[in-house]
Order: structure tokens, then C-alpha cells, then sequence
């Protein structure tokens, strides 16, 4: 059909117009070549102008302006080792030329290679600023390089600081202040430098092993798994990627190994593989001080609260910070040690930062709360239960010392037995109930003379009407008990 040939001779138009022009390229003088290719980069058309300027250098190899004009589209697409080069084939042919010897002695100050610079400055005239940069940064590389040898990490990072001020890409100077920082202690000034490395050089092995170093030293092992693999990929066999990788696999295997008997309740156990991931490095404190807290708390569970104390002391005494001290507080908390919890938790009060100040001042409020409480009738002690103890075992104390102390069960001391029987159902009744319990643990009063006698709950109806499903039943208010 007609209108079909026409759409195929409209397709054929504008292949026709480029293949003309290429044809046309090919006719281009170096000249004209060397315009267009000024033009492209003008206008941030790097790969044009490299194609125009490639083309104008292979027709005339011997002309130093077109190694000169791709030096100036490689620098502008940071592409320094090229770049380098041009000015290298550029000299070659025009070696008296002081607007490419000043270029190249720029160009190797930029990449941190002053001791090279150096050895042109006796071929260039004047230019006494530049000569005086560069003589600079070599002086403060070889003084950063000898203190690196020494271990002279500080006066090694302050050395690089200033050679750093001169270049521009050098990551070789990075990686050698990433090194000094991680030895300083500086691991996320570590992370950052070596961030920029791996950037410019992704399969820089060594700055995936150190950078895995120091993701270690904080704590972040899964970040530190990454980066050691990622080394490994480039080298199977890597020794420092083998051996950080393995490092933090055996920590991570026993810690999981803690946390799972601890979700379990084999307090016992989660214990025993804490110690043992912290004793894989006990320098390691990134990982130590957290553990610690954990091993604290499973203590407290087993109703160690000595050794619970103890534990939470350690982490204080070593660094003193509001997570160690409130895990402190927590310990003496229940261990009944009052006067204690009050003063740790005001002392968190006193270091803690904006964000933390909310829940240590909360925390400081119940203690003095649990002090008062003490010296009144204390619930929570009457059941045997922890502050923080759940309903379901609220409800599980409330049950055994219920049965214990039912007067039925206690015919040699009846009185004392009442009065325990009242008592426990006083507790139970308070903190079984979400509201009670809420008021009881602001330190408001939740009955009528509180303590003092004024609360009359019937202790055999309540407990009635908590074990009616559980079997045994009986009249005049009470489950009767029979040996």
C-alpha cells in the first residue's frame, strides 16, 4: 500500500541524515575535530568530545594540543589516571611547555604523588606558591608514613590531615588515616574514610578488612559479616577477612545460643553461653557491656539478686552511663535494697542526657515510691514477686501461698494463718487488677486507710471465688482443706 512505502521512506530519512554525517565526521579536519570536541565538553558531553578529540589525536599523534584538549575532558570526568597520561604523552612531545608541566605538577599534588611533583619542580619557572604546596605535602606524607611505622597513630592522623588539605583523590592517603583513626579508637571515623575508598575502589580487600575491624568494634557484627564476605568474594583466602569473619560468627553463634535458653527460662544456660561469647574477647567492650546487662537480668530471674548486684556494679565501675545504671537500680530493686535504688536512680537522674532524663526521672519516682512502700504493707513482698513480675505469675504466687496459709490447712495457728490469708488476698486483689495496681505502684493510696486496717474484703470469698474452678468446694465462706 502507498501509505506503507511512505512510512518506510520516512524511516529511511533519518537514517539516511546519519550515516551522512558520520560519513561527513570522517571528512572533518583535526582541526574542526579539536572545535567540536571543546564544544561537547562545553556542553558535558564528555564521551562526544573524547570520541571528536580521539579521532583528531589518531590523525595527528604528533601534535601535543590533542593530548592537551583529552586532558581536560578526562580532569573534568575525574578520570585522573587518564588524564595523567595525556599530560604525560603531551610533554613528551612539547617539554618546554610550562602550562603542562604546571598542569601535571597539579595534577600529581591532587592524586597525593608530591614525591613525584618534587621531581618536576627543577623544569618549572617561578610558580613559587605551587613549588611551596607541594614541597608541603610531601614533607607531610613522609612524616605521616615514618609515624605510621613507629605507631605513632596521632601524629600519623594529624600528618595526613595536613598532606590531605593538597589532593584531591588520594586514597591511598585515606586509607593510611582510616588505619591511624582505628588504632585512636576511632572506628566511625574509620568507617567514613574508608566508605570514600571503597567508592573510588571497590575491590579494595584491605579496606573491606579494616572497615569489618571497626563495624566489629562497635558492636555491629552483622555489618562486620558483610563487609569480611565481601572481601572474601575478592579472595577466598584472604587471612585478615578469614579471620575477623570467623571471630564474629563464634561471638554471634554463643550469644544466640544465650538468648534462646533466656526466651526459654534456662536462665542457667543463658548465662553460661554469655560468658563464653564474652570471653572470645573480653577487650571487646561493645559487645561485653550489653551482654553484661543480659547476664544481669538473668541473675535477677534465678533470683540471684547478690550476684545480680554484682554483675550490674561491674558494668557501672568500668563506664558510667544511665542504661548501666539503671540495670543497677533494677538489681537492687529486686533485692529490696530501697535506699539503694533510690540513690542509683537519682544519680541517672543527674547524668542523663535529654532523651534519657523522661525514664530515669520515671524510674527514680517509683523507687522512692518502693521505699515508702516498704515500710507499709508492701504487696509485692507479701506475694514474693518482683515489681516487674507478670499477671501470670502474680497469679501463680497468689495460688501457692493461698493454699499454704489457708486457716483450714493450719489448725496449730489459726491466728496467724487469718491474718497471712487476709494479707495475700489483700495483695492479689490489688495486683491483679490493672487500675489497683497502677495507683499502688504511683504510691496512691488504693483503699481507705490503706494499711491501717481499714480494708475488709472477705480473704475466703475472694479466695472462693478464685478457685471455684479449681476444684474443692465448701460452705460458711471457704474452701475446706481435709488430711
Amino acid at each position: 500500500p502507498k501509505h506503507v512505502g511512505k512510512m518506510i521512506g520516512w524511516t529511511l530519512v533519518p537514517l539516511f541524515y546519519i550515516l551522512a554525517s558520520a560519513s561527513a565526521q570522517d571528512d572533518w579536519s583535526p582541526s574542526k575535530l579539536r572545535l567540536k570536541g571543546e564544544e561537547a565538553m562545553l556542553a558535558g558531553e564528555y564521551k562526544t568530545a573524547i570520541e571528536y578529540l580521539g579521532k583528531a589525536t589518531a590523525m595527528e599523534p604528533e601534535n601535543a594540543a590533542n593530548h592537551y584538549k583529552l586532558f581536560r575532558v578526562h580532569q573534568r570526568m575525574r578520570k585522573y589516571a587518564d588524564a595523567l597520561n595525556d599530560l604525560n604523552n603531551a610533554l613528551e612531545i612539547d617539554s618546554e611547555s610550562q602550562t603542562y608541566r604546571v598542569q601535571k605538577i597539579k595534577l600529581l599534588k591532587a592524586l597525593g604523588q608530591c614525591d613525584r611533583a618534587i621531581q618536576e619542580l627543577p623544569l618549572l619557572e617561578g610558580k613559587g606558591d605551587l613549588k611551596e604546596e607541594v614541597h608541603s605535602c610531601a614533607t607531610a606524607i613522609s612524616e605521616a608514613q615514618q609515624a605510621i611505622f613507629d605507631e605513632r597513630w596521632s601524629d600519623a592522623t594529624s600528618a595526613l590531615e595536613v598532606a590531605m588539605r593538597h589532593v584531591e583523590q588520594a586514597s591511598d592517603l585515606t586509607f593510611q588515616r582510616a588505619l591511624a583513626l582505628f588504632h585512636l579508637g576511632d572506628y566511625f571515623g574509620t568507617i567514613s574514610d574508608l566508605g570514600r575508598v571503597l567508592k573510588a575502589h571497590s575491590n579494595h580487600i584491605e579496606a573491606y578488612e579494616l572497615r569489618g575491624r571497626a563495624y566489629t568494634r562497635l558492636g555491629e557484627h552483622p555489618a562486620a559479616i558483610n563487609h569480611f564476605r565481601e572481601g572474601l568474594k575478592l579472595d577466598p583466602e584472604h587471612k585478615g577477612c578469614k579471620q575477623g569473619h570467623k571471630f564474629v560468627k563464634s561471638i554471634e553463634k554463643k550469644n544466640k545460643r544465650g538468648d534462646d535458653a533466656f526466651a526459654t527460662e534456662k536462665y542457667k544456660e543463658a548465662i553460661s553461653f554469655w560468658w563464653q561469647a564474652i570471653n572470645i574477647d573480653p577487650t571487646h567492650l561493645a559487645f561485653f557491656r550489653p551482654t553484661l546487662l543480659k547476664v544481669v537480668k538473668a541473675h535477677t530471674k534465678l533470683g540471684e539478686h547478690e550476684k545480680s548486684i554484682e554483675e550490674a556494679l561491674k558494668h557501672v565501675n568500668n563506664l558510667e552511663t544511665v542504661e548501666g545504671l539503671l540495670a543497677l537500680g533494677d538489681a537492687q530493686l529486686a533485692a529490696e535494697k530501697f535506699d539503694e535504688v533510690v540513690r542509683t536512680f537519682r544519680r541517672a537522674v543527674e547524668i542523663a542526657s535529654q532523651e534519657e532524663k523522661e525514664e530515669a526521672q520515671k524510674k527514680a519516682r517509683e523507687a522512692e515510691v518502693a521505699l515508702k512502700q516498704s515500710k507499709e504493707k508492701n504487696y509485692y513482698k507479701i506475694l514474693g514477686v518482683a515489681r516487674s513480675a507478670s499477671a501470670k505469675d502474680i497469679k501463680k504466687a497468689y495460688r501457692e501461698l493461698a493454699l499454704k496459709w489457708h486457716p483450714d490447712k493450719n489448725a496449730d495457728n489459726k491466728e496467724e494463718a487469718e491474718k497471712m490469708f487476709q494479707d495475700i488476698g489483700e495483695a492479689y486483689e490489688v495486683l491483679s487488677d490493672k487500675e489497683l495496681k497502677a495507683k499502688y505502684d504511683r504510691g496512691e493510696e488504693v483503699f481507705e486507710n490503706q494499711g491501717g486496717g481499714g480494708h475488709h474484703t472477705n480473704a475466703h470469698q475472694f479466695f472462693h471465688r478464685h478457685f471455684q474452678h479449681g476444684g474443692g468446694g465448701g460452705g460458711g465462706g471457704g474452701t475446706r482443706f481435709h488430711a
